[in-house]
């Protein structure tokens, strides 16, 4: 997504805002700059920019048709209507069925129901039993946080988790799986892509061993629902979180498929919403959002996903050939089709980050700051890179909006970054110690 200004910058226009911005400048000035930058938005994996036809499905919620579908009057027919519309749309995009759908406020709060669900389910029988519920879960070292931290709390609560390894492309093997699976097993949770590098995980694959087993199955689609085609059935999952504004629709709203038979037990009580397993007034508005992106999702994934797929593989050659010294990152070709990632050597994420936004374009990186001192991604570290390595980590996510146009200005914009940032590094072997430029290192795969 891009607002742009009467003029488009030229290389010189990348330099001067990214390297000199002044601090002095007035703010008609730095308005003045603003205006002439293009604002190209390659985040959309933290994200996405609700779409129009969105945005009017959400409308009459906000206004005139705000009843709650709880209530037995129109007003609460007409928005009791809206969800289950948005039910049977968002089951049509996954393969699901409508009564398998369960609202919720996004997919952090979908990961959460689904492993604490089946967990306390497992609890709860053991108690009934009069026994002594062991619970082991499975799951990999590069999860969302949304799946780390709950398994970490569930280790609070007694449960035993093992964190499987990944391969240097972010994989996990069926294999693995197998291999890690107990007797007091309860849930294998492995994320269908991931957020940070795009590789996408053998989960069908996975699934199937788990149905033998005859273990629950979740994964976390965040990043692939309304990207890719998802068959909830092909997939062998039993649960399955998603959020609505990683597609184009609102934040705070989001769902997990919960397959027939299988028992969770709820997080939020209260009036009995969503059959008894998500207590709340439903947020109609946002639930309308959802069903809007999912029916918009299933109209365009078979022409998007290729498309962005191109501009990805531009994107990832242009600045393989234009930078020395950078990693891919993730798997060459089972990746999330709108997903470029590199590391960048002798680059500080962050630093790259500023001086991007500057030039107007809107990126992330795998580093982070937490507490006052830098961390490297959990994701990064995971695959086998160095702590300095993974510092300059560069995500760029495509959208709807991306064009060849945006993918070009970035190749060009981002050189005189890296070299501008790498001829103050005291770590770049291409500088010596009195700053003077020596001849580049080779890029590396």
């Amino acid at each position: 997504m891009r607002a742009t200004g009467p003029l488009r910058p030229t290389a010189n226009h990348y330099w001067v805002a990214a390297f000199n911005p002044n601090p002095g400048a007035s703010a008609a000035s730095a308005a003045y700059m603003e205006e002439k930058l293009p604002r190209i938005y390659l985040d959309h994996a933290a994200t996405t920019p609700v779409h129009p036809r969105v945005r009017d499905a959400m409308l009459p919620y906000l206004e005139d048709k705000f009843g709650n579908p709880s209530s037995i009057h129109s007003f609460g027919r007409e928005a009791a209507e809206a969800v289950d519309d948005a039910r049977q749309a968002l089951a049509a995009l996954i393969g699901a069925q409508p009564e398998e759908i369960i609202f919720t406020s996004g997919g952090s709060e979908a990961d959460t129901m689904a492993l604490f669900g089946i967990f306390q389910a497992r609890q709860d029988k053991a108690r009934r039993e009069q026994g002594q519920g062991s619970s082991h879960i499975i799951t990999t070292a590069i999860e969302h946080h949304a799946v780390l931290h709950t398994c970490q709390a569930l280790e609070k609560r007694g449960a035993r988790v093992t964190y499987l390894p990944v391969d240097r492309y972010g994989l996990v093997s069926a294999d693995q799986v197998a291999e890690a699976i107990r007797d007091d097993t309860i849930i294998v949770s492995i994320m269908h892509a991931n957020n940070e590098i795009g590789t996408i995980e053998p989960i069908a694959e996975i699934g199937r061993l788990c149905r033998e087993r005859r273990i629950a199955f979740h994964t976390d689609a965040v990043q692939t629902v309304g990207h890719m085609p998802i068959d909830v059935n092909a997939l062998n999952v039993d649960l399955l979180s998603l959020s609505a504004h990683k597609f184009y629709g609102p934040k705070g709203v989001g769902a997990l498929y919960k397959r027939k038979g299988v028992r969770i037990t709820p997080l939020i009580y209260g009036g009995g919403h969503e059959r008894g397993l998500r207590s709340g007034t439903e947020n109609v508005p946002g639930i309308a959002g959802l069903g809007a992106a999912a029916d918009l999702a299933q109209e365009e994934l078979a022409t998007e996903a290729p498309r962005q797929a191109a501009l990805r593989d531009r994107l990832l050659d242009g600045i393989e050939r234009s930078i020395p010294d950078i990693i891919r990152t993730g798997h060459p070709t089972q990746r999330l089709p709108n997903s470029a990632s590199v590391c960048i050597r002798y680059v500080e994420g962050e630093s790259m980050l500023l001086n991007l936004d500057f030039a107007g374009i809107a990126a992330s990186s795998g580093s982070a700051c937490t507490s006052g001192s830098l961390e490297a991604s959990h994701v990064l570290l995971a695959i086998g890179l160095e702590h300095d390595v993974a510092h300059g980590s560069l995500r760029l996510t495509l959208g709807h909006d991306t064009t060849e146009a945006d993918v070009d200005l970035v190749v060009e914009a981002l050189p005189p970054i890296v070299e501008k940032l790498r001829a103050m590094s005291p770590l770049y072997p291409g500088t010596s110690q009195e700053g003077a430029q020596c001849e580049p290192r080779p890029a590396q795969d």
